[in-house]
């Protein structure tokens, strides 16, 4: 049993992601993930065509690279997405929800693409994804990953122990 699927069991878990897939904070991140796909749909069949084309060489490469990753992306996301959905309409179990197999994958980083050479719209669908798909792997994280014992960092609660231990209080 892998340590994502051991919390599937525990009703605090179940009752998470269902509480996150009843939330108004799901419906803005849906729909806003469901406008990005399809905006950047558009913009990679319509003007990204005609942007890509006047670009150097080594830009042609990079836009073809960062418009893959970009896709690859979005997929991600939306697939996160309907996940949740799929739970907030009863087809499917949140402790399904819980697979490894639906979890978000972290990217790999490569180095960044010459973002200048790259053009707006490309680069503007870029910023606008990966600052959604930090916030979705966040909410990833604190649903299907960490325990709910965890307890949150106290740093000042750490410098108190330390003075307490060096003063012998």
């Amino acid at each position: 049993m892998t340590e994502l699927n051991a919390f599937a069991d525990t009703p605090w878990r179940a009752g998470v992601i269902q509480d996150f897939a009843r939330s108004e904070l799901f419906d803005r991140t849906f729909e806003e993930g469901m406008q990005l796909v399809e905006e950047t749909a558009a913009y990679l069949d319509g003007a990204g065509r005609h942007d890509s084309k006047v670009l150097s060489r080594n830009a042609a490469l990079d836009y073809a690279t960062e418009s893959m990753r970009l896709t690859t992306r979005l997929m991600q996301l939306a697939s996160w997405l309907l996940v949740q959905r799929a739970v907030r309409e009863g087809e499917m179990l949140p402790e399904a929800a819980c697979a490894e197999s639906y979890r978000l994958n972290l990217e790999a980083a490569g180095a960044p693409p010459a973002v200048e050479e790259l053009p707006f719209g490309l680069t503007n669908l870029l910023q606008r994804s990966e600052r959604l798909y930090e916030r979705v792997r966040r909410l990833d994280q604190r649903m299907y990953v960490e325990s709910p014992n965890e307890e949150a960092p106290r740093p000042v609660q750490a410098q108190f122990d330390r003075l307490t231990a060096a003063f012998g209080g």
